[in-house]
């Protein structure tokens, strides 16, 4: 699995699509990073590869504050999956290698 990089991320969420720049680094099975976008960056956290599936949190403060938690994999050079947004239930992301 080649997740080390730059991904464009697109969140699908209550509020429309969230867009912004995923940075991942796999070292064993731990995953670091950040996440980018127009309302700043949050860096991973608990960062993990479970087999074949990346887990990470990332807390957001803008345009609120909350907790996003990340499950997904990497297929054919793209990502997959989906994201816990809080109190706002359950939605999907995707994600382009740069």
């Amino acid at each position: 699995m080649a997740v080390d990089g730059k991904w464009n991320l697109v969140i699908k969420t209550p509020m429309g699509e969230q867009t912004g720049v995923l940075t991942l680094k796999q070292e064993g099975d731990t995953l670091t990073g950040d996440m980018a976008g127009p309302s700043g960056a949050a860096p991973i956290e608990n960062g993990r590869v479970e087999g074949d599936t990346l887990k990470w949190d990332a807390k957001v403060t803008s345009p609120m504050p909350i907790t996003l938690s990340f499950e997904g994999k990497e297929e054919g050079g793209n990502l997959n999956g989906s994201v816990q947004l809080g109190a706002f239930g359950a939605s999907t992301f995707t994600g382009a290698a740069v």
